[in-house]
């Protein structure tokens, strides 16, 4: 029998290795934390500011006669295209995400910084079109980064997190615009402004991805849902023809809704309240997404938020009151970044952790549908005198979106039978 000093010897390395245990798993969960607020933050800069502050900014250039309606709508296309591009250039650049992620964060300060500072058209199709292959390089970096490292540390659901960032840069660009123009303020003064914000959140996430390269063991890594080859490439192309309608769905609103808010409430103080909503309504999404159960099929969640937004774009159109842009502004937005977290997940569902060449192919078909958007909008304008025939179009496009991909969840349903 054991001696009673060994029973205690054995009891106290039980009670040693449990209490390990627990402040391991405490010291993970702080790091899945650290990690989803630093990737929050990182899309706040990338995309909160350096591809939407353009959108409350608008009315204000404007306003100042430095620029008109058609060629506004040629400096969002500019970024949108921008974005494109460095969608593409994700699929091929090879190196550490963090290095990438860092230099996408410092471009975005500086191409902001050059908007408040350069007064010229023709330099800002230039810094719109860098500042969107900034956004795209960070945002694919990033969202792979964050996501395989929480993956990692076993906490995937803290994924929708980080899709709170871009709502939270339009949270605070659209109040803090609202503010400039009750105080008259120029739109070069904003553009400095959101330049000195885009730094201090830079800074305060600048450690997080000053790391080594995320390397995950064999036994976190994530496998790919085992499916035939052949559907593999169907899923594929669908997801990616849907992510694209998505795209040119949002678009137009998102670029012009305080434009079209104006037209629509001359005089009134609310068409510059309606884009910050736009943004907790994006923040509020993401983090709603978080807590659905992760084993929801993402095609039938993507499609749900579709939907979503194509109501949202017609309550709009047919009831252009205070209370319809609120609440179309609120549909738009809530689904927003959570349709990019669901299409990332099912980039992983198909494949695995080799998925981020497939997260390129679909920001940057999602970039083709943003480049198509504000010129159709403008087109459209020019001919009717307002935004509904374009809105109209976006909404439909939505639904054909939320379409195609019920069709792709019925197709594997009948595969798996």
């Amino acid at each position: 029998m054991p001696s009673i000093t060994n029973v205690r010897i054995q009891l106290n390395e039980a009670r040693s290795a449990a209490t390990d245990g627990i402040a391991m798993k405490m010291e993970q969960h702080r790091e899945a934390w650290r990690v989803a607020l630093a990737g929050a933050l990182c899309l706040a800069v990338a995309m909160g500011i350096g591809r939407f502050a353009f959108t409350p900014l608008l009315p204000m250039m404007l306003h100042d006669g430095v620029i008109d309606l058609t060629a506004g709508g040629w400096l969002a296309t500019a970024n949108y295209l921008g974005y494109f591009i460095g969608a593409l250039l994700c699929m091929v650049l090879r190196g550490s995400a963090t290095r990438f992620i860092r230099i996408g964060l410092a471009a975005t300060v500086l191409l902001t910084l050059g908007m408040g500072l350069l007064q010229s058209p023709g330099w800002w199709l230039v810094l719109r079109t860098l500042a969107g292959i900034a956004s795209a390089c960070t945002f694919v970096f990033a969202s792979g980064w964050c996501l395989q490292r929480l993956a990692q540390l076993q906490a995937p659901a803290l994924g929708g997190i980080i899709y709170c960032g871009p709502g939270l840069g339009i949270l605070l660009t659209g109040l803090a615009t609202s503010a400039m123009v009750s105080h008259h303020w120029k739109a070069s003064y904003g553009w400095l402004s959101y330049a000195l914000l885009a730094l201090l959140l830079t800074a305060t996430v600048w450690r997080t991805f000053a790391g080594p390269a995320v390397s995950l063991t064999p036994a976190a890594a994530a496998a790919p849902q085992a499916l035939p080859p052949t559907q593999i490439v169907r899923q594929t192309r669908g997801l990616t023809i849907a992510y694209a309608l998505a795209g040119f769905g949002y678009i137009i609103t998102a670029t012009f809704l305080p434009v079209i808010a104006r037209q629509a409430l001359p005089g009134s103080s609310w068409p510059d309240l309606f884009w910050p909503l736009f943004g907790i309504s994006v923040s509020l999404g993401a983090w709603l997404a978080t807590h659905l159960p992760v084993h929801w099929d993402n095609r039938l969640l993507l499609a749900a938020c579709y939907l979503l937004q194509a109501g949202g774009i017609l309550i709009g159109v047919a009831w252009p009151s205070v209370f319809g842009f609120a609440l179309g502004s609120i549909l738009l937005g809530l689904p927003f970044t959570a349709i990019t977290l669901f299409a990332m997940r099912d980039a992983r569902r198909l494949r695995g952790d080799q998925a981020r060449s497939l997260m390129g192919l679909l920001t940057a078909t999602y970039g083709i549908g943003q480049i198509v958007g504000p010129p159709l909008a403008t087109r459209l304008v020019q001919g009717s005198g307002s935004f509904t025939s374009s809105l109209c179009v976006a909404a439909f496009t939505l639904a054909a979106g939320a379409g195609l991909l019920g069709l792709m969840y019925r197709e594997s349903r009948q595969t798996r039978a």
